[in-house]
């Protein structure tokens, strides 16, 4: 093995792990199962064509996500630190350390952005799932309060929220992270399927489950369908942005990289596909009762009005059932948050405790409480910040970064490391297909589809 390509790896006992591979899969889907499946993926649908979406959507998470997906997973594991210490150690010149550093921060830095409106998404879901409780209660002006975006009720809301993220991440990988992800994932699988029962067996269902499986193949070339598919398929499996090279890190040395990766791309993929069989026959199931899901000017209703406006007016057609099913879909939501929030704030935890800023606890609470106040001035100044947070991040920052993991990976990290490090999981996997074709793919196919996304993005 080269000097270039030495990384110093830390001793085992040094690295906090994942008692199971079932505990790293859980961890990994709830990373990426996150707001984006549930409230992104089927609105982005609904705009781009339906089942043609979906189809292009599948084609990019297997083509492109997946592949890269590994190389996250698999130089994270190598380096068994951060982000920003495991990509400045991939090569030893200069040039590589200081961009590999310059790498890692960005990825920080990007991460704790979306932290923000994450945080204030998550509040505005608690303060909805809470409106028809208190309204119950006969607290008709504090429900009026909750549902119309205040600052005020919001950020409380998103205060607890982060707080909550900063107590599992607190208590480490094992006892925080994998431990409230084992038992939160099956959780929202058990309510996305009441959910789902529910909605399809309304009238008005059978068009919008037409609408869903059925492509419209004249827009399957549309530029922003396609720009759309691959950005979903980068933010819903979390590439980019230091999370998996974290969870990576955390791995056992005898696990089989790229089935694991597989299982969490087929979850993360499945349970997109479960949010659309729910939101989709449920707008078709809403405009049969009479509720509007399109403007004025005849074009669906934004993600922020279906999710939030409605579903629950749908659900509370029903009466008291109604305001159970309305309750149980923001807990749904509430999970998807919390799940891929503790996957966020791991990240800069992480690059904290290694590099010796702050231990686990004092980097998870004073990270939140500085992302805290950066969500109460995004909050008072909406309009300007919310949406450039949002393009600035999931939109520019995630393909730029995920590029350069990429070139990293597949062109400054040593063909013969990525080899030995896969081998460790898998000593035949130098015979298999995927061999013969994955070192080639990221090298070629991944940066080629990245580029031309920033390209068109810009």
């Amino acid at each position: 093995m080269s000097h270039e390509n030495t990384v110093y790896e830390r001793p085992l006992e040094d690295v906090p792990q994942f008692t199971s591979r079932l505990g790293f899969y859980l961890a990994a889907v709830g990373s990426a199962v996150g707001i984006g499946n549930i409230w992104g993926f089927p609105t982005q649908t609904a705009d781009n064509g339906g089942a043609a979406f979906v189809l292009i959507y599948l084609c990019f998470s297997f083509l492109l996500a997946w592949p890269m997906l590994v190389a996250e997973l698999v130089i994270g594991r190598y380096g068994r630190s951060d982000p920003v210490t495991t990509l400045e150690n991939v090569n030893s010149r200069a040039f590589f350390r200081v961009l590999g550093k310059l790498t890692g921060w960005c990825s920080t830095i990007t991460v704790l952005l979306i932290y923000t409106f994450y945080a204030i998404i998550a509040g505005w879901i608690i303060c909805f799932g809470l409106a028809p409780l208190v309204k119950l209660l006969g607290f008709q002006e504090l429900a009026v309060l909750l549902t119309s975006f205040n600052a005020l009720p919001t950020m409380v809301a998103a205060g607890a929220f982060m707080a909550l993220v900063a107590a599992i991440v607190s208590g480490g990988v094992a006892n925080g992270i994998e431990k409230w992800c084992s038992r939160l994932m099956p959780m929202l699988v058990f309510l996305i399927l009441i959910l789902i029962g529910f909605t399809l067996s309304q009238e008005g269902a059978l068009d919008g489950l037409k609408y869903f499986i059925l492509p419209d193949f004249s827009k399957i070339l549309s530029k922003d369908l396609l720009i759309s598919a691959l950005g979903q398929s980068f933010f819903s499996m979390s590439l980019g942005v230091g999370i998996m090279v974290v969870y990576g890190a955390y791995l056992t040395r005898d696990s089989n990289i790229p089935v694991m990766a597989a299982g969490v791309a087929v979850t993360d993929t499945l349970v997109a596909v479960m949010a659309g069989l729910l939101i989709i026959p449920g707008m078709f199931v809403a405009l049969n009762h009479g509720i509007d899901i399109y403007t004025a000017e005849g074009t669906l209703k934004s993600a922020d009005k279906l999710v939030f406006d409605v579903l629950p007016q749908l659900f509370l057609q029903f009466g008291s059932i109604g305001v159970l099913l309305s309750l149980a879909f923001f807990v749904l939501l509430t999970i998807t948050a919390l799940t891929s929030a503790v996957s966020i704030l791991e990240v800069p935890v992480a690059v904290f405790q290694r590099r010796q800023i702050a231990h686990r606890t004092s980097s998870a609470w004073l990270i939140s409480i500085a992302t805290f106040l950066f969500s109460v001035c995004v909050m008072i100044w909406f309009d300007p910040l919310f949406d450039f947070v949002v393009n600035l991040t999931t939109r520019y920052a995630m393909p730029l970064l995920s590029l350069v993991v990429c070139v990293y990976a597949a062109w400054i990290w040593s063909r013969d490391q990525k080899l030995k490090e896969l081998q460790k999981g898998c000593p035949e996997i130098e015979h298999s297909f995927f061999w013969k074709v994955w070192p080639w793919y990221i090298r070629f196919i991944c940066p080629t589809m990245v580029m031309i996304l920033i390209f068109f993005t810009f």
